[in-house]
């Protein structure tokens, strides 16, 4: 396979790489969404790569892309960049292989994705603050070692690897029209396009990309991929500045559509999948959920919306869910002025009472230049059930005579 065109990737490229993946991926489980069918009104299925083993899909083309290597090259090792997912998919696939694994990680990655990809057995350099210092260095590394570079989405046989995903849908889901996709450089979306736009032209392919990384929009646009001159989302799994040359090449002949998401929406995914699916989906993973939640009448059903990964960091979860539930009102944060006399907080805490608002955390302040004598500020951190609920609470202290400052 060369490296350029969509015709560069076939069909049978993918049924090979399925193939070469029979007893290493796991055929993800398809589960319905009752409340995103109700929604949409039309079949939704979730595709739960967050279930995959190394809790993404990236295992699927880092097995491929290393199966594809030479004795002498196998030798010399392979190396990659990540923040997490592909940083575990490489290094479980190289040991699966025999292969030794450098992986190069940002200096802040999470923890627990650090000491995952240390168990799937790769060497864990922790280097640079951002994707693309870490990134330069792994290059570097293989110029310098002859290590064989495991690149995350750029390469025919990743694409490949990660195009059995499309397989399986079209096994699980006959009946699919629209299948929806998150996308950072590109590399499951042009392998999924290739495996379903073969065997089904009328199903409709649509990415999803993160507003604030949202670098094919303007790249098809231009007719070439763009580079953004900065990015910036909780979705790390798909924040990616420049589509691949490769990938850019099938999206642009094969994908139908893309579309972007915004935080707000993201979190909501999130806490829509954990709280009514049970599934943990980190926010790239729950993408295409986002793009449901925003235009449920933009798509036509049976539906099936890829969860592309589950690998969350615990405390990035907690602020997640919290931003979600804010997202959809029911954490309201606030503050507001009160006088400060004996009785004044449990007054204005009979109030929230009386309109149902639950009181998560108070916090009281007397002494601040910005106040007045007789003044106290009083922050809340309150439960509550809906944006009519919030804007209710909102006017009961208003109506009590408090001024709400935020």
């Amino acid at each position: 396979m060369d490296a350029t065109g969509s015709q560069t990737i076939t069909l049978d490229d993918v049924r090979g790489a399925h193939k070469m993946l029979s007893g290493v991926a796991r055929i993800t489980p398809m589960e319905g969404s009752r409340h995103l069918s109700s929604l949409v009104g039309a079949p939704v299925q979730l595709k739960c790569e967050n279930l995959q083993r190394t809790g993404s899909f990236k295992i699927r083309g880092a097995y491929v892309r290393i199966a594809g290597l030479r004795q002498e090259e196998r030798a010399a090792g392979v190396v990659a960049a990540s923040a997490g997912n592909h940083a575990q998919g490489v290094a479980l696939a190289a040991s699966l292989h025999g292969v030794r694994s450098t992986v190069f990680m940002p200096v802040g990655a999470p923890l627990p994705k650090v000491a995952a990809t240390r168990e799937y057995g790769a060497e864990v350099r922790l280097h640079g603050t951002v994707v693309d210092e870490t990134l330069r260095a792994a290059q570097e590394y293989a110029e310098e070692t002859g290590a064989v570079f495991i690149h995350p989405f750029d390469h025919p046989d990743i694409i490949a690897g990660q195009g059995t995903v499309g397989l399986e849908i079209l096994e699980q889901c006959p009946e699919v029209r629209t299948i929806l996709v998150g996308v950072g450089g590109g590399g499951l979306i042009a392998g999924l396009a290739v495996a379903v736009k073969s065997l089904r032209p009328d199903v409709r392919i649509v990415g999803v990309q993160a507003a604030g990384a949202a670098a094919y929009p303007p790249s098809l646009a231009a007719g070439r991929p763009v580079t953004l001159g900065s990015v910036a989302t909780m979705a790390d799994g798909i924040m990616v500045g420049r589509p691949g040359d490769i990938p850019f090449a099938v999206v642009r002949d094969l994908v139908d559509e893309v579309v972007t998401v915004g935080e707000d929406q993201l979190s909501s995914a999130v806490l829509l999948c954990l709280e009514r699916a049970k599934l943990v989906a980190e926010p790239a993973g729950a993408s295409p959920v986002a793009a449901l939640l925003a235009a449920p009448e933009s798509f036509q059903g049976p539906l099936v919306a890829v969860l592309s990964g589950g690998n969350v960091d615990p405390l990035l979860l907690q602020r997640i869910l919290r931003h979600g539930m804010s997202a959809a009102g029911r954490y309201l944060s606030l503050r507001l002025r009160l006088t400060d006399r004996p009785g004044a907080l449990a007054t204005m805490l009979g109030v929230l009472s009386v309109v149902d608002a639950n009181v998560l955390d108070v916090s009281h302040v007397r002494t601040d230049p910005r106040l007045g004598l007789t003044e106290a500020e009083v922050e809340l951190h309150l439960e509550t059930k809906g944006p009519e609920h919030c804007a209710a609470v909102g006017a009961a202290l208003e109506d009590a005579g408090y001024t709400v400052i935020a």
